[in-house]
């Protein structure tokens, strides 16, 4: 994406402004966003996160643990 970016941006021959940076800089991820890939699986993530999530939740720490003596191991 970077380097895309950067090929994009590479015929301005004045930098006027940061505002101009930042647009040539978002026009530049736009045309580097055309070339992105999906990750494999992405239709799963919604039911990995609630298993992650339901997992989590059965993983719950006490307060007790604070009061526990590790030296003794």
């Amino acid at each position: 994406m970077i380097s895309i970016s950067r090929d994009h941006a590479r015929n301005v021959k004045r930098w006027r402004d940061g505002q101009m940076t930042l647009r040539w800089c978002a026009a530049g991820i736009v045309e580097a966003a055309k070339q992105f890939r999906r990750v494999n699986g992405h239709l799963h993530l919604p039911a990995l996160r609630a298993a992650l999530e339901r997992h989590v939740a059965t993983e719950t720490v006490g307060a007790e643990c604070n009061t526990q003596d590790v030296s003794a191991a």
